[in-house]
């Protein structure tokens, strides 16, 4: 069975996505937008639009430094 696809003409504003990641990324979430039965873009889609984030606007499970509003990382003082 083809994956669900938007129709055709639906987006609003349209834009590429050129990022370059690890085959075995890209592999393990195109087989999962496949046993859904859609297509990667729309499982995208559905994965951005399902974020939870915090407070500020960051996924409540990143554990990366964020950088402060002034773009400075935090530097942890001992």
């Amino acid at each position: 069975m083809a994956p669900y696809r938007r129709p055709r003409g639906t987006l609003i504003d349209p834009v590429p996505m050129g990022y370059v990641v690890e085959r075995a990324s890209k592999e393990r979430f195109d087989a999962i937008a496949d046993r859904l039965g859609v297509s990667s873009a729309v499982f995208f889609e559905r994965v951005e639009a399902h974020l939870e984030l915090d407070s500020r606007g960051v996924p409540v499970w990143w554990d990366y430094p964020v950088p402060s509003n002034d773009g400075e990382l935090p530097i942890d003082e001992a």
